[in-house]
């Protein structure tokens, strides 16, 4: 196993083709997805057949929980389609019984100062649902602030996107005077 990355109570690692069932799970829950897709299930084989591998192809990483080994979920740090390598979008998703434990927040330190301290980031963002307040929380946790709402194109509606997309950021300066202060 590769490990890409540490934290208190995380191993951040590439994913393998031996997570489908881990992944196939996470990505059916529809709490978790609520905000991403309705909560609709995603099958089996769009899992196999091009999520897990763009997984693997791409700055995506597992989550797994230190003390038990379980997979927690995954979190991302890569450079969004069409954008500059030095500007990664942070991006994260945790099984439920993950969220309010400070695990987003844990995981996303760790690869916010990852990307400042070793990748050369100027900046690193994060978007999210405007009405999802625990993402949102888990950004402004990281130093991160809000910059804009936006509305997309979206091929299909689910409740809450008439609030719009929210994007929040993190400068590198910003960053060094959170790190120094």
């Amino acid at each position: 196993m590769e490990t890409y990355l540490t934290t208190d109570r995380l191993v951040l690692r590439r994913f393998t083709d031996a997570d489908a069932d881990d992944l196939f799970a996470l990505h059916n829950d529809p709490g978790v997805m609520r905000f991403l897709n309705g909560g609709k299930p995603t099958p089996r084989e769009v899992i196999v057949r091009e999520t897990l591998p763009a997984f693997v192809a791409s700055g995506f990483f597992a989550a797994v929980e230190k003390s038990t080994g379980a997979f927690a979920g995954w979190f991302h740090l890569r450079a969004a389609r069409g954008g500059s390598p030095d500007e990664p979008e942070l991006g994260y998703r945790l099984h439920q019984a993950y969220w309010g434990r400070g695990f987003a927040t844990e995981g996303s330190l760790a690869l916010i100062d990852k990307a400042f301290a070793e990748l050369g980031a100027r900046r690193v963002f994060a978007q999210t649902m405007a009405v999802n307040l625990g993402s949102r929380r888990v950004m402004e946790k990281c130093g991160l602030r809000h910059v804009r709402t936006f509305f997309g194109d979206w091929p299909d509606v689910i409740d809450g996107s008439e609030e719009g997309e929210v994007e929040y950021e993190l400068l590198r300066a910003d960053w060094e005077a959170l790190r120094a202060g």
